[in-house]
């Protein structure tokens, strides 16, 4: 058996698959470093401007200077001991208009965005009275508003508290432990009020993801974009969303009930630490076609179209008894290769689709003269192009349907195996494993070689 035939041309085209892995693998790795350089213009992108933007605020910092007693040398000494007590307001409405915009650095994209947001804010102050004791004293309280990435923030204005306008804004929170922000001073002329109406409008830069943290006793965000592909991320899904081509539409509610917030913010917290670990509120501007990725995943498939594409040909060879020699197995093999090479180059420039389809074609083309001259005929050459647009349009079907691709995928392969069934279930097959019979050679009388071979 292991000198049949069959056993040696299945064998070679076992070899040549594993041989086009080289190429393959190349290619992966041709495909990382694309998305890298990729990756690379957004991370310039964010560098020149700014990064992500997590927003928390505003809340109140009032500072508090209690005096303590302690042992120093056998004898009690009083120190001051100074923290921060927030205030989280009851209710906190902020409503938001986005617009992204695509830069252009070489063939990459990478967005942009600026959201205009008119927040509303409102607190309790029943609660400022109870530091009004012995062994404390207040201080200046403020409002501070923290943000992922002060470059980002184009302009504040508009704050009032209970229609009355606050003094000049001031960079940075004005917390130790959480910098990067803005902060303005609440004068004791306002906080005496019980509840204080606080509204600004504030404009946003960033890149990636925006994200809000559901500080109030009862929260919620309203934003409209005009981006069509969302992503909602984050601890909160949105409660309603609208996604259209010309944009979305999206609302989240949430309140202490339900994520706990108003227990974070204790005398001595460190905000810069517990930041990234607050829930929030939070949509990324994606990237409506990541070509790389679909590539990737099409060349994962690329193994069972070339392992087809040769089952095809053998199924030829042994119905119509034409000899196809190994190489042109492998011609045909790199020419699949070069589909997803095709693919690549196009795709930087025209889409996906487009560089799909022009692939397609291309490679459908080269194969049809090639294998015109192979199969000694247009009609067989013709049969098998048509094939192999088939296999692309399934194969661009299985990487658009991803909730389907395994129902799809599977009804291929059995169509395919049933096709194969199908066509081979009159072959013999010990038939064709058989050895062809060595000819005795004719030795004629009196032949010099005829003693040689006695």
């Amino acid at each position: 058996m292991l000198k049949s035939p069959l056993f040696i041309k299945i064998l070679v085209l076992v070899g040549s698959v594993i041989l086009l892995l080289l190429p393959l693998s190349m290619l992966k790795g041709l495909i990382n470093e694309r998305s890298q350089y990729r990756d690379d213009v957004e991370n310039s992108i964010e560098q020149s401007t700014s990064g992500p933007q997590k927003l928390l605020g505003p809340l109140i910092a009032l500072p508090i200077t209690e005096m303590i007693s302690v042992q120093e040398g056998g004898k009690e000494v009083t120190k001051p001991s100074s923290f921060i007590h927030y205030y989280l307001p009851d209710e906190l409405m902020i409503d938001g208009d986005q617009k992204v915009e695509t830069r252009h650095i070489g063939i990459y994209d990478g967005q942009l965005w600026t959201t205009a947001m008119k927040i509303r804010a409102v607190f309790n102050t029943d609660k400022f009275n109870e530091w009004r004791k012995p062994r404390f004293e207040i201080g200046q309280p403020f409002i501070a508003l923290a943000v992922g990435d002060s470059r980002g923030i184009v302009k504040v204005e508009n704050v009032a508290v209970n229609d009355n306008a606050l003094p000049t804004i001031e960079p940075g929170t004005g917390l130790a432990s959480l910098k990067q922000g803005v902060h303005v001073d609440l004068p004791e002329s306002l906080y005496q009020d019980a509840r204080l109406s606080l509204t600004f409008s504030l404009n946003l830069t960033g890149t990636g993801t925006f994200s809000v943290v559901p500080l109030g006793r009862m929260s919620q965000l309203s934003l409209t974009s005009n981006w069509p592909h969302p992503g909602f991320l984050g601890d909160f899904l949105p409660q309603q969303r609208e996604v259209s081509d010309s944009g979305f539409k999206a609302q989240w509610q949430s309140s202490w009930f339900a994520n706990n917030i108003n227990t974070t913010f204790e005398e001595g917290v460190d905000l810069y630490r517990e930041i990234n670990a607050l829930p929030a509120f939070s949509v990324t501007v994606e990237t409506p076609a990541d070509q790389y990725q679909l590539i990737d995943r099409a060349v994962k498939y690329a193994v069972l179209l070339i392992a087809m594409t040769f089952m095809a040909f053998f199924i030829f060879e042994t119905l119509t008894a034409t000899l196809m020699h190994p190489m042109q197995y492998l011609l045909v093999g790199m020419s699949l290769v070069m589909f997803y090479l095709v693919l690549l180059a196009l795709a930087e420039h025209i889409g996906f689709n487009l560089a799909w389809l022009s692939a397609s074609l291309v490679c459908a083309l080269i194969n049809g003269v090639y294998l015109q001259a192979v199969m000694k005929g247009w009609k067989r050459a013709l049969i098998f192009s048509v094939g192999l647009l088939t296999l692309d349009a399934v194969l661009w079907q299985l990487l658009r349907s991803q909730e389907s691709a395994l129902l799809l995928g599977t009804a291929v392969l059995l169509v395919v195996l049933t096709t194969v069934m199908f066509l081979t279930r009159h072959i013999d097959w010990y038939a064709l494993s058989k050895r062809a019979p060595r000819l005795k050679p004719q030795i004629e009388e009196g032949d010099e070689r005829e003693r040689l071979w006695k």
